[in-house]
């Protein structure tokens, strides 16, 4: 299929007016004055916006069902703050009404996974926001091990297994420690049974983590906390991103010298707890211009997932750059989820999800006349 005359935004260049191409459910061509083929559909977008399929970096879709409190939350298992065997993909219901709501506002792949309860909370991954079947919506599965620092699992355990930062920190360093120890015990025992450790489900979920396979996904706020994460980071060489990060703003310099990405958000709503006294929009900016790799997250359902541009041209409202806005919501957040091969952007080569917009997806008064995934249109 050809689509001509859009104004279109690859986030690969400097957007222009021009057409594009899609077969098999990927980008063929992305240009100007593209002809199409013998017997190829054309539709001309003259007037219209298009821009790659939006992609949230951290999110609970699915997870925390609309309209039900209880039997609807398969976000925490809080009976353990280490729980890295959790899997994320066993709790999301695809069905549910916010998927489809995340779809129609432009949100074409998430990130879902648990929450924040735990210092170790199981593996995200990554899905797009059309089916009925999570197995066959996934697309990588998993994606990233959540852990989580400062108000949240002190408040969750508090009294019980922790009362203060130094025990998260605490507990996040032994799980790392026996992980490096059962590996090693693993690859030295290669194919005697005999000599293999005893089966851990926590310590098997936990290999791809210290073996830089699998990033840690860090909630942090607090300014300590997310130099926490950085310092813990370095000592056991492991991969990570700075997730919500609220505080960004007064350590910009430190994060940017640590090389982790930051997922900033969600920014909509009141100040619910003490972390978040220093919430902003200017933060996305602030970091942004250091130098560092950042994108907007809704946290869904904290700010429902179809308000994820929104949140985005708050950002840009707020001061960062609009381009650098978008980016933070399309190829930003593939980059971080190292998803880029695939997603964030229109290019050849990559899966065809694009949304079709009246205006730019920043324009609160845009309408957004379609939105396509994998090359067929969903919306």
């Amino acid at each position: 299929m050809l689509f001509k005359n859009a104004t279109i935004y690859t986030m690969e260049q400097d957007p222009f007016v021009g057409d594009f191409k899609m077969d098999k459910g990927v980008f063929t061509k992305v240009g100007k004055d593209l002809t199409p083929d013998e017997g190829e559909d054309v539709q001309d977008l003259n007037g219209l916006y298009v821009f790659p399929g939006l992609v949230e970096s951290h999110c609970h879709l699915g997870m925390e069902e609309t309209a039900i409190r209880f039997e609807g939350d398969d976000v925490n298992e809080i009976t353990d703050p280490i729980t890295p065997n959790m899997r994320g993909i066993d709790g999301c219901n695809p069905q549910d009404e916010t998927v489809r709501e995340a779809l129609k506002g432009g949100v074409t792949t998430v990130a879902a996974g648990p929450g924040s309860a735990n210092v170790i909370g199981g593996t995200f991954f990554a899905y797009k926001t059309v089916g009925n079947c999570i197995d066959e919506m996934s697309i990588e599965n998993p994606i990233a091990m959540k852990a989580a620092f400062g108000e949240n699992p002190k408040r969750c355990y508090q009294g019980k297994k922790i009362d203060t930062r130094m025990q998260i920190s605490a507990l996040l360093r032994e799980t790392l420690e026996k992980t490096k120890e059962y590996l090693a015990k693993k690859e030295a025992a290669k194919d005697d049974l005999s000599k293999m450790p005893a089966y851990d489900q926590k310590l098997e979920a936990m290999i791809p983590v210290v073996k830089k396979e699998l990033p840690l996904k860090c909630h942090a706020h607090r300014a300590d906390d997310i130099l926490t994460v950085i310092r813990i980071a370095k000592e056991y060489d492991i991969e990570v991103t700075l997730d919500h990060a609220t505080d960004g703003r007064c350590i910009a310099q430190q994060i940017k010298e640590s090389g982790f990405p930051c997922i900033c958000g969600p920014s909509l709503g009141h100040k619910t707890k003490f972390e978040l006294k220093s919430k902003s929009f200017k933060t996305p900016g602030v970091l942004n211009a250091a130098g560092i790799l950042v994108s907007i997250t809704t946290d869904s359902p904290v700010i429902p997932e179809q308000y994820l541009s929104l949140c985005a041209a708050l950002a840009a409202k707020d001061g960062m750059d609009e381009y650098d806005a978008i980016k933070a919501i399309t190829i930003n957040p593939a980059k971080i989820l190292h998803l880029e091969n695939r997603i964030g952007s229109i290019k050849e080569g990559k899966d065809a999800d694009f949304i079709i917009c009246t205006k730019n997806i920043l324009d609160t008064t845009n309408e957004i006349k379609a939105v396509y995934v994998d090359g067929k249109k969903a919306v």
